[in-house]
């Protein structure tokens, strides 16, 4: 073993990292953009949203549920997205651009 797999670990077969799976509920959006000082999350959804409804977000280091406490669109509020619609969601966690959105 040289001192780079020992202080790094081996990336070959680490059988302590476990493979994290999306969750089983249907996937209907993707993050495309994040701004961490506002806690905003841009969200291009593929299916209708409207605010109160519950979804997760998952990526690579992302996994976390919440309500939809508000919505806007073009800086205005709204109720609701609509399916292909891209629109800001005030978030409590952090997420990434690629991250997925799924059904609560």
């Amino acid at each position: 073993m040289g001192l780079f797999s020992f202080l790094f670990g081996s990336k070959k077969n680490d059988a302590s990292k476990e493979m994290r799976m999306p969750p089983s509920t249907k996937k209907i959006g993707d993050v495309t953009h994040y701004y961490g000082g506002l806690g905003v999350a841009i969200v291009k959804f593929k299916e209708p949203v409207r605010v109160g409804d519950s979804v997760k977000f998952f990526g690579a280091t992302t996994d976390f549920s919440e309500k939809i406490a508000s919505m806007q669109y073009d800086h205005k509020d709204i109720a609701e997205a609509k399916k292909g619609q891209e629109v800001g969601i005030k978030v409590v966690g952090k997420v990434r651009e690629g991250d997925e959105v799924y059904a609560g």
